[in-house]
């Protein structure tokens, strides 16, 4: 049985670990709350860029651009397909890291010769450690995501898929739908579908007046789609950010709990022993005063015998 030294002792590194964890949870929720105002400030721009290409689509639904998927519908294209991974730069958040990888082994598996790019020390060194090639990884994005960031992979990505090297580029990140729900997802950033951008009749209103593209649509397309890019990678790293920030949350939340419950047991087990203790030393005290009353009585009978 451990005693009362010991306990007490492990009782104090349960409190500095309580002690850790508090304060990376206050620390996860001051990076979640300014993530999502930066999200905030930047997404109307965004939202702008895609009512753009809406606008043009309604004029000419028909439109040809290297970015879209043809009119036709043609779905399978040869060549390599790009992955964009994103994962944290360090662990503690729960299952957040190996949903996002597990979700990009899956989708990696249906398509030989997949490239991948990482933002992530978690992921780079998964994929490392597991003999996966990396085609690019990008430091330090992952804690410090920014729209300058977000253009550097957006530059990379679409000048490997405007000379042909990617055919198609996925995005895998998590989505932080409520505090509560997050769930790694997919998506194919490149080519985009018309439908995502051709909306019905009587969802929008119609254009009366034609507007004028200078020199032409696919030409405002090729400016504008790198931006809306750029934008969606942002989008994505903001939300694995918040996601990663709120998973974190929850585990520190947990082990804060666990602590307490840990602090609890441990403090009934040194007042158990304590009071173990206490009483045996009570007893002995007790036993000791009765062997010396006794020893007083004898002593004072044979004194009087003697007498």
């Amino acid at each position: 049985m451990a005693t009362t030294k010991e306990i007490k002792n492990r009782i104090s590194s349960v409190k500095d670990t309580q002690k850790i964890t508090n304060a990376m949870y206050l620390i996860a929720s001051t990076k979640l709350r300014k993530a999502k105002n930066e999200l905030d400030l930047t997404r109307p721009y965004f939202n702008a860029l895609q009512g753009e290409i809406k606008r043009i689509f309604r004029i000419s639904e028909d439109v040809d651009n290297k970015y879209f998927y043809p009119v036709s519908g043609e779905h399978e294209f040869p060549g390599s397909y790009g992955y964009l991974v994103i994962t944290a730069d360090k662990g503690l958040a729960g299952v957040y890291n190996q949903n996002v990888i597990k979700k990009a082994m899956e989708l990696m598996s249906e398509h030989e010769n997949p490239k991948l790019f990482v933002v992530g020390e978690y992921g780079r060194h998964y994929f490392t450690s597991h003999n996966i090639p990396i085609e690019q990884s990008f430091l330090y994005t992952a804690q410090s995501p920014t729209i300058s960031r977000a253009r550097v992979i957006s530059k990379i990505l679409l000048n490997l898929f405007n000379c042909g090297q990617l055919a198609k580029i996925y995005i895998i990140y998590t989505d932080m739908q409520s505090a509560i729900d997050s769930q790694a997802c997919s998506t194919r950033l490149l080519p985009f579908h018309r439908a995502q951008f051709i909306t019905p009749d009587n969802s929008e209103k119609r254009v009366k007046t034609p507007f004028e593209f200078v020199p032409s649509i696919e030409k405002v397309l090729d400016n504008i789609v790198p931006s809306y890019v750029t934008g969606f990678i942002y989008s994505a790293l903001i939300d694995s950010f918040c996601s990663e920030q709120n998973a974190r949350m929850t585990a520190m939340d947990s082990a804060n709990q666990n602590a307490q419950e840990l602090l609890d047991e441990l403090s009934v087990q040194y007042n158990h022993i304590r009071q173990s203790a206490i009483t045996q030393e009570i007893t002995e005290i007790s036993s000791g005063a009765k062997s010396m009353r006794r020893k007083l009585e004898t002593k004072s009978l044979q004194g009087g015998a003697k007498i």
